[in-house]
């Protein structure tokens, strides 16, 4: 039960499918305050406690009356200790305006998830991760969001304050071009995973553009939890030397996904489940944009983190997400499990592979890993095209470098996400070249498995490996380099990983 500073007890709860969000009681501020009024102020506070197992979203509906230049909220709440391996409080915050709270409809004014105590907007400012735009008379709603509640609950306290006066004027937004000079038909490098201050990450977008130039980076795509603040605040770090994507993570309570490359001002709602059966609507509303669906760590182990929608809209999949951990593997073993089923169903399609730093603050190094994607041209539009046909590998840094081939037996020739059209039992010769990986072992991976181990590279780090088979033995094969390991079987960290070859017809 959820209580105003008054203590009376009110709440409703509206469902729609399998989806519940509880709306409390409104809040009113007096009306009749003319715009001539400047600077004046009226402040109302809530507090109520939330109960374990509440639904995921709480709507705190307010009345803004004529005449309100600026809203400002604060909130706080309990954070009890709890037994080892019980979850505490976190709670989310953000807003809507008085177009409603629709999930995907157009109220969204911003989203600060838990980095924040604190935000305001007016129609010239408003805090990063919020939207700038016209205070509209109306009911608006705070909207909260319980991430996680001890057993006890979680007490919390919402202040709103409304200043009234002439409102200021809303910058038009200039966002950065989608096209780079580039080389033309290259191998661009690229980190599709990054967090600035518009949402929960340290940096602003200035210090992340120097830091991706410093990490040999041609493109990065911006992807803040949950809102398209940020879209407006990239053009002046962007270059002829820098592409940069717009884009979003949306942040589920069962998984994340990178909205990669969208439509400058693309919102992509996250107030859902996989029960809900809605997230085929903003994967569709993504692919409108001009956007890739990339589901990101699917295996990570924070709470909503696990991937629970599926991969039949997704172009691609995050198989290794910032420094290289136990869920990455397993995620790069579920991924591959993929190509067997692929192969198995004769029917093409497949789901290529990335990798992103998924970087928020120091010590998160940018461009580690990056995807290196062969592209027509530094362009959205080329460069996601690279991504969707899997024309890319996955490096630790700028300092590696990896070609990938498969050559038959009258010269056809195929390169990383390509078929090499031959028949069954023609002769295959698979070469693989690395640089910058002192004492890696290059390994090449089937449907079969492991099917090739080199002996580690010298410690200048360069060197070559070929491999010898058929189609009929191998229907596909992909390469990895591994960092060598202390002792036993357990492979190492992974350098690099390319996507696959086909091989067959």
């Amino acid at each position: 039960m959820c209580e105003d500073d008054h203590g009376v007890a009110r709440r409703a709860l509206f469902v729609t499918g399998a989806a519940a969000a509880l709306t409390l009681g409104t809040v009113s501020f007096p009306q009749g305050f003319a715009a001539e009024a400047a600077g004046h102020q009226e402040t109302r506070t809530v507090r109520g406690t939330l109960p374990a197992g509440c639904p995921d979203f709480v709507y705190l509906p307010f009345e803004v009356p004529s005449g309100v230049r600026e809203i400002r909220v604060a909130y706080s709440y309990d954070r009890p200790s709890v037994p080892a391996g019980t979850p505490g409080n976190a709670l989310d915050i953000g807003v809507f305006d008085e177009r409603g709270t629709e999930v995907g409809g157009a109220g969204f004014r911003g989203w600060s998830g838990g980095a924040r105590t604190e935000f305001f907007l007016r129609a010239d400012d408003a805090t990063p991760g919020y939207l700038p735009g016209p205070v509209r008379p109306g009911t608006w709603h705070v909207a909260l969001g319980p991430y996680t509640v001890a057993p006890r609950g979680l007490a919390y306290e919402v202040t709103i304050t409304l200043t009234y006066g002439t409102p200021g004027t809303t910058p038009t937004p200039v966002y950065p071009p989608s096209r780079a000079r580039g080389r033309g038909r290259a191998w661009y490098r690229g980190d599709c995973h990054l967090h600035s201050w518009y949402s929960d990450g340290g940096r602003t977008p200035a210090q992340i553009a120097e830091l991706a130039r410093a990490a040999g980076l041609d493109f990065i795509n911006t992807s803040e939890h949950n809102t398209h603040s940020s879209h407006a605040h990239w053009a002046d770090v962007a270059g002829d030397d820098l592409l940069i994507m717009l884009g979003e993570e949306v942040t589920t309570r069962n998984g994340h996904v990178l909205a990669l490359g969208t439509e400058p001002g693309t919102f992509v709602d996250w107030r859902y489940r996989a029960r809900d059966n809605r997230w085929a609507r903003f994967a569709r509303q993504i692919h409108r944009a001009g956007g890739l669906v990339v589901p990101a760590h699917p295996h990570a182990t924070c709470v909503g983190c696990g991937w629970k929608f599926g991969f039949a809209d997704a172009d691609a999949v995050e198989v290794w997400n910032g420094p290289y951990t136990p869920d990455d593997e397993v995620t790069l073993a579920e991924w591959d499990n993929t190509l067997v089923a692929a192969v198995r169903a004769g029917h093409g399609r497949w789901l290529p592979a990335m990798g992103n730093s998924d970087a928020h603050r120091p010590p998160d190094a940018i461009g580690s890993p990056q995807t290196v994607v062969l592209a027509d041209d530094l362009s959205r539009e080329a460069v996601q095209e690279g991504l969707r046909a899997g024309r890319s590998y996955v490096a630790e840094s700028k300092n590696v470098t990896l070609t990938f081939e498969a050559v038959g037996g009258r010269g056809e020739h195929a390169g990383i996400g390509e078929r090499l059209r031959v028949d069954r039992e023609d002769p295959v010769t698979v070469t693989v070249t690395a640089e910058g990986a002192p004492r890696c072992t290059i390994r090449l991976v089937t449907d079969q498995g492991v099917l090739f181990t080199s002996d580690p590279l010298p410690v200048a780090g360069a060197g070559t490996a070929r491999w010898h088979t058929t189609p009929s033995y191998a229907a596909y094969v992909r390469a990895e380099l591994r960092h060598e390991t202390a002792a036993g079987p357990v492979p190492g960290s992974l350098a690099a990983f390319t996507n696959p070859i086909f091989l067959g017809r």
